[in-house]
């Protein structure tokens, strides 16, 4: 009765998914695809939070470290989508690198550690579906050390949370893309509307972690854009720079930031662009084996810059969790054609198959992303 009463609730949230985001572009659908499969102490002089002020853990380089992964891909909590060894992936190098700052090293995760802080507390992962890939790593990281009673997931419209029962700790995942609301008008036409955002925010509220992305969908080609109409009050556009609309979209979210939530009660992360390895049509993260060495000219995304500024205006202590470059380097942690379950012949026959180079396999590089954030924390 209990399995049939989960998989009701599943369903569910996933209807009401597909209805807020009716008359999809193919990578929205793409997206909702993914979305529906069920499926070192801080080694400085100074003290611990000198020692976090000082250390940029967005630059260093990626090392082998044969005690990862930090779980397994049985995690019942993950997507079919980024189980990518369970589906038929035949290395798993891409779990055992350990992301090494320059100058600091990352505390190991230590679950116990983690619901020890967080006992009593909401935190909340808002954004896409590579959002939703960080959730389930943050929720495979604690999970294995609470017993299968004393553990559930619930599901309310666009949101799913995991429960620590015995900590009353809730982690959530809030599906907005955006971050400000995306609305059907009439003839189904998409509207994105760049001030409005209550729609999503009133979800945000008595929260106390909160960890943001939205970067992806508002830079989505012509052809495949996510909106038919953008507006601002009463104006209507067809046509804007995306970044334009990108930064309008950032300050409606950093005023709500500001009016509405008290940095002595909350803590608010943004994390920074998911980089995508799409080159050569999908293709370019397909059978990589390792990660890139380096940069020898670090491409900065128009995107991060956008969202650099929009930061250094808000009055709120935001933190920027930048994952950009260290992410960038891993074109072998994406699931390629291992995004689904492939028998032998599959796997030989590539052809007329997609290739994921967007998402990230787990375990594998979100799990990176959520050492850090505790590492903030």
């Amino acid at each position: 009765m209990a399995k049939f009463h989960s998989s009701f609730l599943f369903f569910w949230f996933n209807f009401l998914l597909f209805l807020s985001l009716a008359v999809c572009s193919r990578y929205e659908q793409e997206e909702l695809q993914w979305l529906d499969d069920k499926g070192d102490e801080i080694n400085m002089v100074q003290g611990r939070h000198s020692s976090l002020r000082s250390c940029d853990f967005g630059t260093g380089k990626w090392v082998v470290d044969q005690s990862y992964p930090l779980y397994d891909a049985t995690c019942p909590y993950l997507s079919t989508a980024v189980t990518c060894r369970k589906n038929g992936r035949p290395d798993s190098d891409y779990e055992k690198w350990k992301w090494k700052p320059h100058g600091c090293s990352i505390p190991r995760f230590d679950a116990l550690d983690f619901l020890g802080r967080m006992r009593r507390k909401r935190i909340m992962l808002v954004g896409d579906s590579i959002m939703r890939n960080q959730w389930e790593s943050l929720v495979c990281l604690v999970q294995s050390v609470i017993p299968t009673a004393r553990k559930t997931v619930t599901y309310n419209g666009p949101s799913m949370a995991f429960q620590a029962l015995d900590y009353e700790t809730s982690i959530e995942f809030f599906w907005a893309p955006f971050l400000v609301e995306l609305k059907k008008g009439p003839g189904s036409q998409r509207i994105l509307h760049l001030d409005l955002i209550e729609e999503n925010a009133r979800y945000w509220r008595e929260v106390d972690v909160l960890v943001f992305d939205s970067a992806h969908w508002w830079t989505h080609s012509e052809k495949w854009s996510s909106w038919d109409i953008l507006m601002e009050g009463n104006n209507a556009y067809k046509n804007m720079n995306p970044m334009v609309a990108y930064e309008k979209g950032l300050m409606t979210w950093a005023k709500w930031i500001d009016l509405n939530l008290d940095p002595r009660k909350t803590r608010v992360f943004f994390r920074s662009l998911s980089p995508r390895h799409n080159r050569e049509n999908g293709w370019k993260c397909y059978n990589q084996r390792e990660p890139i060495g380096y940069f020898s000219h670090p491409h900065v995304p128009e995107q991060l810059l956008v969202l650099r500024e929009v930061l250094r205006r808000t009055r709120f202590p935001v933190n920027l969790q930048d994952i950009t470059t260290m992410s960038a380097l891993r074109r072998d942690g994406h699931p390629s054609i291992y995004a689904r379950n492939l028998g032998e012949k599959d796997k030989r026959e590539t052809r007329g198959y997609s290739s994921d180079c967007s998402h990230w396999c787990l375990p594998g590089v979100p799990d990176t992303w959520n050492e850090m954030l505790n590492a903030m924390l």
